[in-house]
């Protein structure tokens, strides 16, 4: 990993920084994928609370959000895509995420997992389809197969290279508008560069101000690959509890500046990530919180930027590698 100096990422932030009032739909920041397509920077998560996934999507898509994201595992591609056609907003306004599950990561099982998660959408295509995580599991029905040890059943015999193959013939298709990878090492990322003919479009990576992972981030764009945050308030899911330190969107740093924008510091936390030139995945069911968390796309000055750039605690609160039976990052901030 290489240092940057905080003249150069005040450089960088510079150029990323947005106008001051939240945006309208309109105007709303967004980035170029390696594909030419816009992704939009604000989107909006659907993991957990599947039986209320309907309504928040509705929510969001009129709050302004036009930037989805989803996965086979969980649970919630039927009410997303129900949501989407039932919103009256043209399907090519909206970016759709969709996430290729561990079991069906065996080359002959993608595509028939791309048609399932579009049967499950009712639509004809995904804007970006992720593999979620490079631990290939067992084959079959069974999302989590476990072995007479009650550990994760991994087959090693699957590789995600020839998984990414079969990926790349399904974007030519058209059925994935672009392909891209969550959680992956930085050596899995030169591996499957090494190997690929399409670069990743993106890489959806745990980012918040506690877990920055600067020279990865860097890394990967320095190779046309776009980042993308998920938990981006770090430990305010109550999975993450049990990590002793104070909530991220109470830290006292993105308060204070937050303050300064009449922002809150869960919003600041936000726009931190859009000043990096990342995409943010705020996930809620609340309507109110849905409309605040929208409200994250606005500028921060770079010195601000560079102020949360400081509270970096190399903290990372979504490290399955226990539950998975699989080594996860293991050259990364975090472990």
């Amino acid at each position: 990993m290489f240092a940057r100096s905080a003249a150069a990422r005040l450089s960088q932030v510079s150029k990323h920084v947005q106008p001051t009032q939240a945006r309208s739909i309109a105007n709303a920041t967004k980035f170029k994928l390696n594909t030419g397509a816009d992704i939009p920077a604000l989107g909006f998560g659907t993991w957990q609370d599947v039986g209320s996934q309907e309504s928040a999507v509705a929510d969001a898509l009129k709050a302004g959000y036009r930037h989805i994201d989803t996965a086979r595992i969980y649970g919630t591609e039927h009410a997303v895509g129900k949501a989407i056609r039932e919103s009256g907003i043209d399907r090519s306004e909206i970016f759709l995420t969709t996430k290729l599950w561990n079991n069906e990561q065996h080359p002959d099982d993608v595509e028939p997992a791309l048609d399932d998660s579009l049967q499950q959408l009712g639509l004809d295509y995904v804007d970006l389809w992720l593999i979620h995580w490079p631990s290939p599991f067992a084959r079959g029905k069974d999302p989590m197969p476990k072995g007479p040890d009650g550990k994760i059943k991994i087959d090693r015999s699957i590789d995600f290279i020839d998984t990414w193959k079969e990926m790349e013939r399904l974007q030519k298709s058209g059925k994935a508008k672009a392909i891209g990878i969550s959680n992956f090492s930085k050596a899995e990322l030169d591996r499957l560069l090494d190997h690929a003919t399409i670069v990743p479009a993106a890489h959806q990576l745990e980012l918040h101000p506690y877990l920055q992972q600067p020279e990865f981030t860097e890394y990967n764009k320095s190779k046309g690959i776009h980042i993308t945050h998920y938990s981006p308030f770090g430990n305010q899911n109550e999975l993450y509890a049990g990590k002793h330190v104070t909530k991220l969107i109470e830290d006292p740093v993105l308060t204070e500046i937050g303050a300064k924008y009449n922002k809150s510091a869960a919003q600041t936390a936000l726009a931190w990530g859009i000043a990096h030139g990342h995409s943010v995945l705020p996930k809620s069911k609340t309507p109110s919180r849905i409309v605040a968390n929208y409200e994250g796309d606005f500028k921060l000055e770079p010195e601000d930027v560079l102020a949360i750039d400081n509270i970096d605690k190399k903290l990372r609160f979504n490290d399955s590698s226990e539950a998975f039976n699989y080594p996860f990052f293991t050259d990364l901030d975090g472990k």
